[in-house]
């Protein structure tokens, strides 16, 4: 059995814990400062809680150093601070971050590591990158990769068409900060909440607009070999031009704390949510020019005996997935391990991976 850390108590770090304690492979720690929050973790043999305030280097050191690996999921402006420990304390390291400038630092910290360092496991950046790597690998040459995830409720019955589903920082932080893309096969820089499109999927219509982190190391690692390539995040019609309005028009993206504060006041949270996941790639094989598409939906239902959201399940499935094929040897063992060198088929068979399944699902359903 081995022994893991997971740094965070919130919504994503507590489904984590209790869907590798489920296994019986994994004996889990779940840190965070807020006791109250530690409190709240499912009770179960194989967890047990630690107040570890992430600020304090030696503690959380302490806490890591003799485990296989720690897995972050704290707000993205600590995860390097975990990482940072992970160095010290020699161990695996796992994250969920969508923010940019965090994934450098984890990169450069990398280098010198004896041990694995593996960011940006989750949904978007994460599964996606997964697919669309997947699909582009298909192909002699590629003119373009379009990546389109979204986490929405089931139900919309507001102005924005949006419940909070996840991070509110994180959600903030993905509608500000700048994005990358690769135009004229070239990486660049874009601005969020722009470049919005529309799609219809399942008789559903969406709209999608630029947000930053989605594209994770991806970007980077086909720069030179694709024309375009660019990340959307998915919404229900009419949410960008309230968002834009907000952030610009009354300045909130410089008090993120006032923006912070309007939505958890003011959206209310829901589990009965829906991840889409629409990737497109267009490229040449054989002389002509094709198209190869994943579509997918994943809803939210009952994972470990307990009741999930779906990007609960979405998010805390990637990063066990990945761990769990860490811990088989699958992938590598030492420096920086980017989301596209993992093969979909290893991703996919494996039994956190499985709730990716549209096949599976089916069948759970019918059962």
């Amino acid at each position: 059995m081995k022994e893991v850390v997971v740094i965070g108590a919130g919504k994503i770090g507590a489904a984590i814990a209790l869907m590798l304690a489920a296994t019986d492979d994994y004996r889990v720690v779940v840190a965070d400062r807020d006791q109250q929050l530690l409190a709240k973790i499912d009770r179960h043999p194989a967890i047990t809680v630690a107040t570890v305030d992430i600020a304090d280097g030696n503690a959380l050191v302490d806490v890591l150093t003799g485990k296989f690996a720690v897995l972050s999921a704290a707000p993205f402006n600590l995860t390097g601070k975990v990482a940072e420990a992970a160095l010290k304390a020699g161990v695996h390291y796992l994250d969920l971050t969508e923010d940019v400038a965090t994934t450098k630092k984890v990169e450069e910290l990398a280098r010198t590591a004896g041990t694995a360092f593996i960011p940006q496991c989750g949904l978007a950046p994460g599964f996606i990158s997964i697919v669309a790597n997947d699909l582009a690998k298909r192909f002699d040459s590629l003119d373009s990769v379009r990546m389109r995830v979204g986490a929405l409720p089931q139900y919309p019955s507001n102005a924005l068409n949006y419940n909070l589903t996840w991070s509110t920082d994180g959600l903030i932080n993905e509608y500000i900060e700048s994005c990358e893309a690769i135009v004229e096969g070239k990486l660049v820089t874009v601005p969020a909440m722009e470049e919005r499109e529309e799609f219809s999927l399942d008789g559903v219509t969406y709209e999608a607009f630029n947000t930053s982190g989605g594209l994770g190391t991806l970007a980077k690692t086909l720069e030179g070999r694709v024309r375009t390539m660019n990340y959307r995040t998915i919404r229900y019609p009419g949410h960008q031009a309230i968002i834009k309005a907000l952030l610009n028009d009354l300045n909130l993206k410089n008090r993120r704390d006032v923006l912070k504060d309007l939505f958890e006041n003011a959206l209310p949270a829901t589990m009965q949510d829906v991840v889409v996941i629409f990737v497109t790639v267009c490229g040449w094989k054989d002389g002509r020019y094709l198209q190869e598409t994943y579509a997918n939906k994943v809803y939210a239902g009952v994972v470990a005996g307990r009741k999930m959201s779906a990007i609960q399940i979405t998010t805390a499935a990637g990063i066990c997935a990945v761990l769990d094929l860490l811990a088989d040897g699958t992938l590598p063992q030492k420096g920086f391990v980017r989301q596209e060198e993992i093969a979909l088929t290893d991703f996919l068979s494996n039994r956190f991976g499985k709730v990716y399944d549209p096949e599976a699902a089916r069948m759970k359903e019918a059962v």
